[in-house]
C-alpha cells in the first residue's frame, strides 16, 4: 500500500482490534474466576435452598420449578447429577454436557444463550430469559465495536491532516528537483513535519542563491571575455601583413570558434538565469528556416508553412545549430523539413553521415559532451544542448532519429499556442 495515511490509519483500526480482543478475553477470564463467578456460586445457594431436596417427589421438584420460572418469566429444567430431566418448564432445554463441571452459558444453536447454574447437591438448573438482551459477552463487543468505531472515525482527519503535509512536502521536493528553484512548502504546527518543512525551505533558498550566483558569474564572465576578444581580433587585424598566411588563417579560425563558444555560453546562461525574458511574436517557421538554409549550399529545403508563437531569435539558432551540426558532423545532402503538426509545428534536419549510435541519441543533448570520434574543431557541445533548452522553451522537444539509408536525424516539435516562457499563450 502506497498511500503512508491509510497505512497509519490501518495501523489505529488494528490496534482497536487487539484492544477488542484482548479486552474481551480479559472480561471472560475474570467472569468466570471473577466477581461472575462469585453471584454464580450466591444463586447457586439460592436456588438450593429454593428447591426442595434432591430426594423430593417428582411432583414438589415440578411445583418450586413453575415457581421459579413464572416470576422470571423465563423457561427452566432441573436435572440431576447424572444430566436425567427431574423437572422441566417452557420450551425443551437442554442438560449440560458430560464435561461441563462448573456453572456458565451452555452453547445451543436453537435459540438465545442458556445459562446452566450447578446447586452445591450435584443437580443442574438450566435457564433461558424468554426475552434475553443475549449473551453480556456479545454486549461488550458491541460496545468495543462501537469504541473502536468512534475511534476510528475520529482518527481519520486528524492522520489525513499530518499526511496532507507530508504530501505538501512531496510535491516541493518533486518541484525543485523538476527544476522550480522557486519552490517552497507552507510550515504549518510544530512538529517534526513542521521542522522538515522549515529545513526544506533553507535547504532550496540556499541551492537558489547558489545557483542564481552560478548562472550570474557564468553569464558575466561570458560577457566579460567579450571586450579581450575582441582586442585580440583587432592585433589579428593589425598584424595581417607580418604573419604568415597560414598562421593568420589559423589564428582567425581560433578566434572565430571563441567568439562561436562564448555566444553560445552566454545565450545558455541567459536561457537559466532569466527564463522569462524573451520576445512572443508570430513566426513563419518556414521563412525562417528558408531564411538560414540560404547560409548553406548543401542543405535543401521542403515542408509547408507553419505560424506558431515564439520567439524569432530563439527559432533562428535553433535552426542555425541544426544545420551547422549536420554540416559538421554529417555528410551532404542536408535535409531541412518544416511541417505542421495538430499541436504545433515540427522542424527535422536530417544528413547522409556515418550517424549517431543508439547509446550516444541522448547524450548528445547534453551540455559539452562529444563523442569519442568527434574530429577537432566539431564545437564545444553546446549546439544541440541549446537546440533542446530553446525547443522546451517553446512547449516542444528535440530528439536524435536514425535516419532510414544511414545518417541522423534530429526532430524538434513545437507548440503552437505556448509562449517562449514555457506557458500557454492567452486565446485572442
Amino acid at each position: 500500500m502506497r498511500k503512508l495515511y491509510l497505512r497509519i490509519y490501518l495501523a489505529v483500526l488494528a490496534s482497536l482490534v487487539v484492544f477488542a480482543l484482548v479486552a474481551g478475553s480479559l472480561w471472560r477470564t475474570f467472569a468466570e474466576y471473577g466477581p461472575v463467578g462469585q453471584v454464580s456460586q450466591v444463586a447457586s445457594e439460592l436456588a438450593r435452598n429454593i428447591l426442595p431436596p434432591a430426594g423430593t417427589p417428582p411432583a414438589e421438584q415440578q411445583a418450586a420449578l413453575e415457581r421459579i420460572a413464572g416470576n422470571l418469566h423465563a423457561d427452566a429444567a432441573l436435572y440431576s447429577p447424572e444430566r436425567a430431566r427431574l423437572a422441566a418448564v417452557g420450551r425443551r432445554l437442554p442438560p449440560p454436557d458430560a464435561d461441563v463441571d462448573e456453572s456458565g452459558w451452555l452453547r445451543w444453536r436453537r435459540g438465545p444463550p442458556v445459562w446452566a447454574l450447578k446447586l452445591a447437591d450435584g443437580r443442574w438448573l438450566v435457564t433461558r430469559i424468554q426475552r434475553p438482551r443475549g449473551h453480556p459477552g456479545w454486549r461488550l463487543f458491541f460496545t468495543l465495536a462501537l469504541v473502536a468505531l468512534a475511534v476510528g472515525v475520529g482518527a481519520y482527519p486528524v492522520v489525513r491532516r499530518l499526511t496532507r503535509r507530508l504530501e505538501t512536502l512531496q510535491g516541493g521536493v518533486e518541484s525543485l528537483g523538476a527544476g522550480d528553484l522557486s519552490a517552497r512548502v507552507r510550515v504549518e504546527g510544530r512538529d517534526e513535519v513542521a521542522a522538515l518543512a522549515e529545513s526544506f525551505n533553507r535547504a532550496a533558498g540556499r541551492i537558489e542563491a547558489l545557483v542564481g550566483a552560478h548562472k550570474a558569474l557564468l553569464a558575466n564572465a561570458s560577457h566579460e571575455l567579450r571586450t579581450p576578444l575582441a582586442r585580440i581580433r583587432m592585433a589579428v587585424e593589425l598584424t595581417r601583413e607580418g604573419v604568415d598566411p597560414k598562421r593568420r588563417r589559423e589564428l582567425e579560425q581560433d578566434v572565430a570558434e571563441l567568439d562561436a563558444l562564448i555566444d553560445e555560453i552566454l545565450l545558455a546562461s541567459r536561457l537559466d538565469a532569466s527564463p522569462d525574458a524573451a520576445s512572443d511574436e508570430e513566426v513563419d517557421l518556414l521563412a525562417l528556416a528558408a531564411e538560414e538554409c540560404a547560409r548553406y549550399r548543401e542543405a535543401e529545403l521542403d515542408g509547408q508553412p507553419a505560424m506558431l508563437r515564439g520567439d524569432p531569435r530563439l527559432l533562428r539558432r535553433l535552426v542555425r545549430n541544426l544545420l551547422e551540426n549536420a554540416k559538421r558532423h554529417g555528410a551532404p545532402p542536408i535535409e531541412l523539413r518544416v511541417a505542421r503538426t495538430a499541436g504545433g509545428a515540427e522542424v527535422s534536419v536530417s544528413d547522409h553521415g556515418p550517424g549517431v549510435p543508439e547509446a550516444e541519441r541522448e547524450r548528445v543533448f547534453e551540455p559539452f559532451y562529444r563523442h569519442a570520434g568527434a574530429a577537432p574543431g566539431a564545437g564545444a557541445g553546446l549546439g544541440l544542448a541549446l537546440v533542446r533548452s530553446i525547443a522546451r522553451r517553446h512547449g516542444g522537444e528535440a530528439r536524435c532519429l536514425p535516419r532510414e539509408g544511414g545518417g541522423s536525424r534530429f526532430v524538434v516539435t513545437l507548440a503552437a499556442g505556448v509562449s517562449p516562457g514555457g506557458r500557454r499563450a492567452a486565446a485572442e
